[in-house]
């Protein structure tokens, strides 16, 4: 098998006769209307098309197909900034609004606690049953007597306050 160097240059002769000399003056006539391109870019060309190479293969075409990909990707990683940008804009505004919401409830659960402290301990947790309890005064020289009527089923603990009430 044929082993090529990093750069290989060949040579081509043109012959003095009528054939070579008018494909000389073509080949310079062409690379004056292209300034871009040389003599070897032009030799290229001419042995991609002889030999009969597909489109897709030859190095103009790859660079192309290339080119196109790279920009499809940087309009696409373009609009994933986008979207990203948006989205994170998006969740940042939710999470404001419910920071504010749990400052706006933390608020409400701090003034529900000092309301619960300043009241007297009069109803428990749990307890929403009623209990009503009638004083009945006698005379001054009597004592006060407490009647209650305590519903069929009164918190333990509103009955031994009941005793406490019954002494008072």
């Amino acid at each position: 098998m044929f082993q090529w160097s990093k750069k290989v240059v060949k040579s081509v002769t043109f012959e003095p006769g009528v054939a070579d000399e008018s494909l000389l003056a073509l080949v310079e006539s062409h690379l004056e209307k292209q300034p871009d391109k040389t003599f070897s870019d032009l030799c290229k060309e001419a042995l991609w098309q002889s030999l009969c190479v597909p489109e897709s293969v030859k190095p103009g075409q790859i660079a192309a197909v290339k080119s196109g990909a790279e920009q499809k990707i940087a309009e696409l990683e373009s609009q994933l900034a986008n979207l990203e940008e948006r989205f994170f804009a998006k969740e940042a505004h939710r999470l404001e609004v419910m920071e504010r919401q749990m400052t706006q409830l933390s608020q409400q659960v701090a003034q529900l606690a000092l309301a619960v402290n300043q009241q007297p301990a009069a109803i428990q947790p749990g307890n929403y049953s009623a209990v009503t309890t009638e004083v009945v005064q006698g005379n001054s020289n009597s004592n006060h007597n407490a009647v209650t009527t305590p519903p069929a089923d009164v918190d333990p603990l509103i009955s031994r306050l009941s005793e406490f009430l019954e002494d008072f």
